[in-house]
């Protein structure tokens, strides 16, 4: 097989047992890879009723065809299993440099499935594998695990790993590689916590065979050459700013969410934007493998309160922990956000669940002075405090090691908690941005911005502008955007790939430039419309999954506050989202029936019955 390796490793926890298994071939072409291959070994062997963190759960971890290929992004990894915050399935995605040497390593993915009796950490190297012990691990930050694990395997090794958050499980704990890069939604660490696998080590040798190099070459040298005469014009200023940038847009267009999603704009925004973040601590940018853009931010923070050094913070984060929590301190944000990396957390459900408590404070249904002191909107000093103590489920953070809702629910108000699916929101706020409320309500995995972005066409005019406080028309193009997303996330690519090489085309997004590198890359000519149809094989597998789970219409939901009580004030004053208008248009989209059941002609259609 070209593009694929065509072996998965097989890691039985619980026996010890390790084999490989070849990958079908009619199975890589249908799925792709990565978040396709993911939702494939879900549907087969998980009860989608079991108890996430439970040794009948299984992980996977999954490369794409064009993972380490030198396709412009091609530095994905998707980890996916059923999420212990939410109940539905995990599409946890990182980039960096361990998707490329898992890849290398001869193999597209890694399916863990049992409950080990004792700390281990899997290592791989030159077609060996063996599971190792790691007590002596136990305890440590993903930044101490990754030293350690370099020095007593190879140094040119990469590695993933949990830090005491996954220990603990938490439940929205990551999964870090490459130290800060983070598959960070949902409680994938949480999951590995559970399983009692503390690392994944791999040494890649190998190289990714191509079906028809010179083809590869061509095509690649063209689209470099796009990425690099627009270095600095890249969308969102990526490249100068990072994605932190998007604080400028989502200010000024009043949807940036403030104080726990109460309004769309924060009076402290200039303080936590990316201009902000690149003249005050930026020390370079950072790319994953085989990237032009290079939007990661190497940061160092020399004030005495909040000091250190490491990646980050990306937008999403300053949203969370910065204008959600009234926050314009950018040092304790940042501070926060290393913390994360070197504890294992995800950075928004963190912010967001702090922001939650804040609220809850304010209101009078928290009472307990949960660092000592009353919890007060704008305390950095009190968010840095609380990240350490989630991670390590100490005194207030063990009750925010549960994530918002369940925080919520427990003090009588789970209407505060700004989740779908029980996860937490990214930073665009749907009552000024209406497809962005669709694309939360039906993610596979709950509140997320990346199984399928409509803020792109809302807020950022690509690939064309469209009014974001226009409800109708919406369900096309966001299902239009998810599709696209599933067949990028299974390809082994970055979603920017697509906002770069989309710019200027018609809506209906068509993977531009993924069809031709995936078929010089595997030799199989997908046409349009096969790719595409995969796209929607995926998202169907795994709606198809939540429903065996028990869910339906009544999870595609949101908070009462986004959709009954009108923005306050900004741009979006007066607006709520319409989402059950949308929902409605949105199944007859997806073949779905009107309780967003997948129907038997559309699971037929697509192969999945």
């Amino acid at each position: 097989m070209d593009g694929w390796m065509g072996k998965m490793l097989r890691v039985d926890l619980g026996s010890g047992e390790i084999r490989d298994e070849i990958l079908d071939p009619q199975v890589a072409k249908d799925y792709i890879g990565g978040r396709g291959i993911g939702i494939y070994y879900l549907s087969r062997e998980v009860d989608p009723a079991c108890d996430p963190l439970s040794p009948e759960n299984v992980l996977v971890m999954a490369a794409g065809p064009l993972t380490g290929t030198g396709a412009p992004t091609g530095a994905r990894y998707m980890v996916m299993t059923k999420s212990p915050l939410t109940g539905a399935i995990t599409c946890s995605n990182a980039g960096g440099r361990f998707p490329t040497e898992l890849k290398r390593s001869g193999y597209d993915g890694i399916v863990f499935s049992g409950r080990s009796q004792h700390p281990v950490y899997l290592y791989i190297d030159a077609g060996q594998v063996a599971l190792r012990d790691a007590a002596h691990l136990w305890g440590q930050t993903t930044h101490e695990t990754t030293d350690r694990l370099l020095a007593e395997t190879d140094p040119k090794a990469r590695v993933a790993c949990i830090g005491p958050a996954g220990e603990q499980l938490v439940r929205f704990a990551a999964i870090m590689n490459d130290k800060d890069r983070a598959a960070g939604r949902s409680g994938v660490g949480a999951v590995m916590g559970s399983k009692n696998l503390k690392a994944v080590v791999v040494r890649g040798q190998g190289r990714v065979s191509l079906a028809d190099p010179a083809r590869f070459k061509g095509f690649n040298t063209q689209i470099l050459d796009k990425f690099k005469a627009a270095a600095r014009e890249t969308p969102l200023g990526l490249t100068i700013n990072g994605t932190a940038g998007v604080v400028l847009t989502t200010q000024h267009l009043g949807v940036l969410p403030t104080k726990n999603w109460q309004q769309g704009t924060f009076d402290g925004w200039e303080n936590i934007h990316g201009e902000r973040l690149t003249e005050k601590y930026l020390v370079s940018n950072k790319a994953c493998y085989a990237c032009p853009i290079g939007c990661g931010r190497k940061t160092r923070v020399t004030d005495p309160d909040f000091a250190g050094e490491g990646e980050g913070p990306e937008y999403e984060t300053i949203y969370a922990m910065g204008s959600n929590c009234m926050i314009d301190n950018l040092a304790a944000v940042v501070k926060a956000n290393y913390l994360c990396n070197e504890l294992g957390l995800d950075t928004i459900t963190m912010g967001a669940t702090v922001a939650c408590a804040m609220e809850l404070v304010d209101r009078g249904y928290l009472s307990e002075k949960v660092v000592g002191r009353p919890l007060v909107w704008g305390d950095g000093e009190a968010l840095v405090e609380l990240t350490r103590m989630t991670a390590y489920r100490k005194g207030f953070g063990n009750r925010l090691a549960e994530g918002s809702y369940r925080l919520a629910e427990s003090c009588g108000h789970p209407e505060l908690a700004m989740v779908s699916k029980k996860q937490e929101f990214p930073g665009y706020e749907p009552r000024g941005a209406q497809a962005m409320g669709l694309a939360y309500a039906t993610s596979p995995i709950g509140g997320s911005h990346m199984r399928g972005d409509p803020a792109y066409f809302e807020l950022f005019g690509i690939p064309q502008p469209v009014d974001p406080h226009q409800w109708k028309g919406k369900a096309k193009i966001t299902k239009a955007f998810q599709d696209l997303s599933a067949v990028i996330d299974s390809a082994g690519l970055c979603i920017f790939f697509a906002v770069r090489n989309l710019a200027g085309k018609e809506l209906d997004v068509p993977p531009v430039g993924i069809l031709e590198y995936l078929n010089a890359a595997t030799g199989l000519d997908y046409t349009l419309e096969e790719l595409m149809r995969a796209g929607e094989r995926i998202i169907t597998a795994e709606r198809r999954f939540l429903v065996r789970a028990g869910m339906s219409r009544k999870d595609d939901s949101l908070p009462r506050r986004l959709t009954h009580e009108p923005m306050p004030s900004g741009p979006a004053q007066g607006m709520v989202c319409h989402l059950e208008e949308m929902l409605d248009e949105y199944y007859q989209e997806q073949e779905w029936t009107p309780e967003g059941i997948p129907t038997e002609n559309r699971l037929a259609s697509l192969g999945l019955t």
